[in-house]
């Protein structure tokens, strides 16, 4: 008998203990092409969407700030253009391929920032040290959300936010349209871009089994974050949701 937990990885059902190597495999497949896809896939609003999240952050100069499953640095190198010389940033990353790629695109900007590679469900950093932790489009790869969500909580100091920009649930109508594109387009774009068509089919059904705006609204409650609310965006394709710690 297998007493294994499960989990979802896509539309499929694997043991908890596959999810994080599975999810290894797609970015490990994707890194280099995978601020291209970005692009193409959102129609460049993908920017738009974090350009948000970093004016709803709330960081000044010289701002602790965390960054988790940053990926290829987007998000990290705006905050370090508002957090100054005298600021702290730091970008954090389970997948070795996209962190690479995150510190070499710094880099060739000119920002030289501390970077870790470790899993959300276990940060590296003392309570009450951020006065902001970021998470964009990364929370719903994460096998444990409950667990990455009060860690993230756990790291920042009293009166710091969280900030998690993630895929949501579209205005209904719109649904149908979004699925053709979602399932049809958006693999065959990570074929033709990617020579990936399976990792871009995985990231679109995760899409689709990530809690929705109200559920990840009481997921981030139930962590111990307070004043939690979420705005969406591109009619709901895109939320953001926001919490304090108090």
């Amino acid at each position: 008998m297998n007493d294994r937990k499960r989990t979802h990885f896509g539309f499929q059902e694997v043991d908890e203990g596959d999810k994080s190597q599975r999810v290894a495999d797609v970015f490990d497949s994707v890194a280099q092409r995978y601020d291209v896809m970005n692009d193409v896939m959102s129609g460049g609003l993908h920017r738009l969407w974090k350009a948000l999240t970093i004016a709803r952050s709330g960081v000044r100069p010289g701002a602790r700030v965390l960054d988790v499953a940053g990926g290829t640095g987007d998000l990290a190198l705006a905050f370090a253009k508002k957090v100054g010389e005298s600021g702290e940033i730091w970008l954090t990353d389970i997948n070795r391929a996209m962190l690479t790629r995150g510190r070499d695109r710094l880099s060739d900007k000119g920002y030289i920032l501390p970077v870790a590679q470790c899993d959300a469900e276990k940060l590296p950093f003392p309570d009450d040290y951020f006065d902001c932790v970021s998470v964009a489009f990364g929370l719903r790869n994460m096998t444990h959300k409950d667990l990455a969500l009060a860690e993230m909580r756990r790291v920042l100091r009293p009166g710091g936010r969280l900030l998690v920009l993630e895929f949501s649930q579209i205005w209904k109508p719109l649904a149908p349209v979004y699925d053709f594109y979602s399932f049809k387009v958006i693999p065959r774009l990570g074929r033709l871009i990617t020579d990936d068509e399976e990792s871009y089919r995985y990231l679109a059904e995760s899409i689709r089994v990530h809690p929705d705006q109200a559920a990840l609204k009481l997921l981030m409650e139930q962590a111990g974050l307070e004043q939690v609310d979420y705005e969406n965006m591109a009619l709901g394709i895109v939320a953001l949701h926001r919490g304090f710690k108090f």
